[in-house]
């Protein structure tokens, strides 16, 4: 079980109060933004602190290469009405990988974008023309580009939108996938049958493509567009339904990364991960942040 969640990330203590945060929560793995996800402003990154933390991963068993980045979600690859703004999308999510580099991630995940107006096959030729534009011969770092829930303008909702992005890289062995459960409901598929959701994955793009999962609760119907993700086992998804995601030995190897909401600012990281590990909702998960919280 290769499970974490999205965790804080600042350039004074940099991936070792990350790493801390996440084995408090009893994870192997997290997530973080390099910098606030709602802008782009970066910091520089300590040798020293990566160094630090990478031996306190080996002494904890997490291993580096089940970490993740997360680009911020305001850079758009999907629309070039303002060339300044889509050329610093490139130019950003090129320095993004550069930082990945530094940290000794290989793995960062990007929303492909949102047309806002162009064209279906315009938007995902700004994305396929960006992505050539950021990825060479000289990184291991690969982008997964995140299933959304078709909300607004998204680009990505469909696996046959993903893999019509995915063939237009040249250099395509880069680019792979994070499902996110919440998002694949959202966006029409059926996560009750979801070994008939991997078998239409794998005959489009390919299971080897699945980079990461995010495992997310929806707060909203499927097939609703909506995009507003919730506790596991609270949502419309339900607790069976995730831990058969979850615990599926075809994605046995595939890190999964817990982005659900946090109650009263609190997070809930530490008792979903016990959820799951133990397979057995808890109906009094509010009640037991508070407690542990709030002394």
């Amino acid at each position: 079980m290769i499970i974490g969640s999205h965790v804080s990330y600042t350039n004074k203590e940099g991936l070792v109060a990350s790493l801390n945060e996440a084995l408090g929560y009893g994870a192997n793995t997290f997530m973080i933004y390099t910098g606030a996800p709602q802008n782009t402003k970066r910091g520089n990154i300590d040798s020293d602190l990566v160094s630090k933390a990478h031996t306190l991963m080996k002494k904890n068993n997490v291993d580096i290469d089940n970490v993740i980045v997360h680009a911020p979600y305001i850079v758009n690859l999907a629309n070039d009405s303002d060339l300044s703004k889509y050329e610093f999308s490139i130019r950003f999510l090129k320095e993004e990988i550069k930082r990945c580099e530094k940290l000794g991630i290989n793995k960062m995940v990007l929303h492909p974008g949102n047309h806002v107006g162009l064209s279906f096959d315009k938007a995902i030729s700004n994305i396929v023309n960006g992505l050539n534009g950021i990825l060479d011969s000289s990184s291991g770092v690969c982008i997964c580009l995140e299933t959304m829930a078709g909300k607004g303008t998204e680009i990505g909702k469909t696996f046959e939108e993903i893999k019509q992005i995915i063939d237009g890289v040249k250099f395509g062995q880069r680019i792979m996938v994070c499902l996110d459960t919440c998002h694949l409901n959202d966006a029409g598929y059926d996560l009750s049958n979801f070994d008939n959701v991997l078998a239409e994955f794998d005959k489009i793009i390919g299971l080897d493509k699945i980079g990461c999962i995010h495992i997310n609760d929806s707060k909203n119907p499927i097939n609703s567009h909506k995009d507003r993700h919730e506790n596991i086992g609270y949502g419309t998804i339900g607790f069976d339904n995730l831990i058969s995601i979850i615990y599926n030995e075809k994605l046995k190897e595939v890190p999964k990364i817990l982005e659900t909401p946090y109650y009263d600012g609190l997070p809930p990281y530490k008792f979903e991960i016990e959820m799951i590990i133990n397979k057995k909702f808890n109906n009094l998960l509010y009640d037991d942040i508070k407690k542990y919280y709030i002394k």
